[in-house]
């Protein structure tokens, strides 16, 4: 993608982003999105076909980002001045949550959450086999993988959301170390 396209689909994300704080996604219209964005109907149907794969794509992106930084740990976004990167994956991503990135909290939290929070969901399963059924399953081998890993990535999704609900008074470290005291035991 060259420079020209990726400018024009970030205004159309920026657009979209900001229709989804203003109405819920069922409301937004394609016409508002290219008005907002300042794009042609033909521009937006040459990068997304439908409103639904705008969606998709824009969730691909922001979760995609924030869990690919969360596993390269050298990937700090100066998260650790002095200090080194923390030893839980968990703990990074709770980090990212929480620089805001993208307003990804605020796109968790806002009219059409439950959308964002699926796809949040879907994207955290990767993570949650790669980094704590595929290191440290040591209990419980009778219950199906798959079964763990949609407990443990809805158990992550829900703690976000009450720590987004709690105003975000608890530290990434804390709420890591809340989420592990619960998960450990299944593993």
């Amino acid at each position: 993608m060259d420079r020209r396209q990726r400018k024009t689909r970030s205004a159309i994300f920026q657009a979209f982003r900001a229709l989804l704080a203003e109405k819920s996604y069922s409301r937004i219209t394609v016409q508002e999105i290219i008005d907002r964005a300042d794009v042609g109907r033909t521009t937006f149907y040459a990068h997304f076909e439908t409103k639904d794969e705008l969606l998709r794509a824009m969730c691909e992106e922001l979760f995609g980002h924030i869990l690919s930084s969360a596993l390269d740990c050298t990937h700090t976004h100066g998260l650790y001045s002095d200090t080194s990167a923390p030893e839980s994956v968990f703990c990074h991503l709770l980090q990212h949550l929480q620089e805001n990135d993208g307003h990804i909290l605020d796109l968790l939290s806002c009219e059409s959450s439950e959308i964002f929070l699926r796809y949040f969901k879907d994207s955290l399963s990767g993570l949650v086999q790669s980094q704590l059924l595929a290191r440290s399953r040591r209990v419980n081998r009778d219950l199906p993988e798959d079964f763990l890993v949609n407990h443990i990535a809805g158990s992550f999704v829900e703690m976000v959301l009450w720590w987004i609900r709690g105003h975000r008074r608890q530290t990434p470290q804390e709420l890591d170390r809340y989420f592990r005291a619960v998960i450990d035991p299944v593993l």
